[in-house]
C-alpha cells in the first residue's frame, strides 16, 4: 500500500449515507456526506478511511486517477479485491457513471468502466447491490426514464414523481420515479444485463436494505410497511414472506440489513414513523433478528446500544457474525405534512464504531484480550508467542491503551467516541451466550 495521507482531523470521518465493507478485519469507509455550515457537504471521492478493528486505528489513503463526482446514494460493493461504485446524485443532478479501485495493488487507483457491454442501468440513487459469484445485482432506487421508457415499462415496476417531468429539448420528456429493476453485471464478461423474473415482486422503492444468505437476495422495508421479499439469484424467482405475526418492526427506510449466520439477518435503526402515527418521523435504535427459517421476526430489546439511534448508516459483517456499525445521523428528523416533506436542520452526523455480538467470541480472541488486559504481568513472556499471534496481541494492546480513562479520543486509534464503548469485557455486549444483542 502507498504511505497514507497526512493527519486528517477525525471530523473528516463523520459522515451519513456512504459505502463501507469489511475485508481481512479492517473496516474500509468511502464517501457519503456530512453538515457544513448549516449545508450538506458532499465527501471527497479520492480518498478511503480505513480502520482495523483489532487495533482500533483509523487511516486516511489516497486514491489516485479518474476519480468519480463526489455523490450521495451511490452505491458502492466490495468483490475480489475491488470496490465497485455506481450512480449516484451529485450537485447537478443524478448519474449512472460505474468505476472501480484495486484495493490488492500498491497504489490505489480509480478507473472508469467505459468498455461495458449491453445497457448500462439509467441515473439513480437510493439503490442497493447483491454480491453474488462475479455478479453485481443491483435493486430499485429513485431513477431517470424517458417517456419513451416508461411507455415500455411495466406499469407496476416504475412509479413516476408526477411534479418530475422535465423538458430535453422542444419534444422530448424524461421524468423521475422508484423502479424495482433488477440490473446486473457480470465482473468477468464485463456485461450488463436484465433477468426476467418470476414470482411475485416487490413494489418499487428506495432507501430500503438489502443483504445476501447463500443464493438468495434479501429485500427489506423502504415503504411505510416493513415488507420482506427474497429473491433467488440463480433462478430470479421472488419470494415473498407473507408474516401475519403482530411481532413485526414498523415500517422504516435508511436502515441496514446483515447476515448474522447462514439463516439470520439484523435490522438495526432506520427512518421509521413514531408510535403516535406518521406525521413525525426520527432516527430509531431498535434492532431486530429475522429467522429465515421459522419466517420470524424477534426484537433483541436488551441490547446495548439503545442510546445511538441511526438512520443512512452502515453496518457489516464482521468476525464471528460480529455486526459492525459506523456512522450515520443520529438525530435527524422528518416533518411531514400533506404536500411535502421537510427536513430538520438539525442533524448530527457520527463517527463512531459499534458492535453487535452475536455469538461468543472465540477463544482465540478471549485469550488475546486476557493478555492484552493483563500485560504487566505478561510482559517477560510476551516475546516468547510466535510472530504472527505476537503483532495479532500488539493490536489488541493499542486497542486496551485507546479505551484507558483520559485517553484521547480524538486521535486515530480511538474506535468509539465514548472510552470503554465498544466493549469493557469479552462477551459484555451480549444479552446471554448465543444471543444476539
Amino acid at each position: 500500500m502507498e504511505e497514507a495521507r497526512p493527519h486528517h482531523s477525525m471530523s473528516r470521518l463523520e459522515r451519513s449515507d456512504h459505502t463501507a465493507f469489511i475485508h481481512h478485519n479492517v473496516l474500509y469507509v468511502w464517501g457519503g456526506y456530512q453538515e457544513a455550515g448549516g449545508e450538506d457537504s458532499l465527501l471527497p471521492g479520492d480518498e478511503i478511511w480505513l480502520c482495523d478493528l483489532d487495533s482500533g486505528k483509523w487511516e486516511c489513503r489516497a486514491i489516485e486517477g479518474d476519480t468519480p463526482s463526489e455523490v450521495t446514494g451511490a452505491c458502492g460493493s466490495f468483490l475480489g479485491g475491488s470496490l465497485y461504485v455506481f450512480a449516484g446524485r451529485y450537485r447537478q443532478g443524478y448519474t449512472n457513471q460505474f468505476f472501480r479501485v484495486d484495493l490488492t495493488e500498491a497504489r490505489y487507483t480509480w478507473r472508469r468502466i467505459t468498455d461495458a457491454k449491453g445497457t448500462t442501468p439509467s441515473p439513480r440513487n437510493k439503490h442497493t447491490c447483491w454480491v453474488h459469484t462475479d455478479r453485481l445485482i443491483y435493486f430499485g432506487g429513485y431513477c431517470c426514464k424517458t417517456t419513451q421508457e416508461v411507455r415500455a415499462t411495466p406499469p407496476l415496476s416504475f412509479i413516476v414523481e408526477e411534479t418530475s417531468w422535465t423538458a430535453i429539448g422542444p419534444t422530448f420528456f424524461r421524468c423521475w420515479g422508484w423502479n424495482n429493476e433488477v440490473n446486473v453485471f457480470d465482473t468477468q464478461t464485463h456485461t450488463w444485463s436484465s433477468p426476467e423474473t418470476q414470482g411475485p415482486a416487490p413494489s418499487p422503492r428506495g432507501s430500503h436494505s438489502s443483504a445476501v444468505l447463500g443464493t438468495r437476495g434479501f429485500i427489506c422495508g423502504g415503504l411505510d410497511t416493513l415488507d420482506l421479499y427474497s429473491l433467488d439469484l440463480e433462478t430470479w424467482t421472488w419470494t415473498y414472506y407473507d408474516l401475519s405475526s403482530s411481532c413485526v418492526p414498523i415500517g422504516r427506510s435508511m436502515h441496514t440489513l446483515t447476515p448474522t449466520s447462514d439463516h439470520t439477518l439484523l435490522l438495526y435503526g432506520g427512518l421509521g414513523v413514531n408510535e403516535e402515527g406518521v406525521d413525525d418521523s426520527r432516527a430509531r435504535s431498535d434492532a431486530w433478528q429475522f429467522d429465515t427459517l421459522t419466517k420470524e421476526w424477534s426484537e433483541r430489546t436488551h441490547h446495548p446500544h439503545h442510546d445511538k439511534p441511526r438512520l443512512w448508516h452502515s453496518a457489516c459483517r464482521g468476525e464471528d457474525d460480529q455486526v459492525v456499525v459506523f456512522g450515520g445521523s443520529r438525530d435527524c428528523c422528518f416533518l411531514m405534512d400533506s404536500v411535502v416533506i421537510l427536513r430538520s436542520p438539525l442533524q448530527s452526523h457520527c463517527k463512531d464504531v459499534f458492535v453487535f455480538q452475536t455469538q461468543p467470541s472465540s477463544l482465540s480472541r478471549l485469550s488475546e484480550d486476557a493478555m492484552a488486559r493483563d500485560r504487566t504481568r505478561l510482559t517477560k513472556q510476551l516475546p516468547w508467542l510466535p510472530q504472527r499471534m505476537l503483532e495479532k496481541l500488539c493490536k489488541r494492546l493499542a486497542y486496551f491503551s485507546s479505551q484507558q480513562p483520559g485517553a484521547l479520543t480524538e486521535q486515530p486509534g480511538a474506535l468509539t467516541e465514548q472510552p470503554g464503548a465498544l466493549t469493557e469485557q469479552p462477551g459484555a455486549l451480549m444479552e446471554q451466550p448465543g444471543a444476539t444483542s
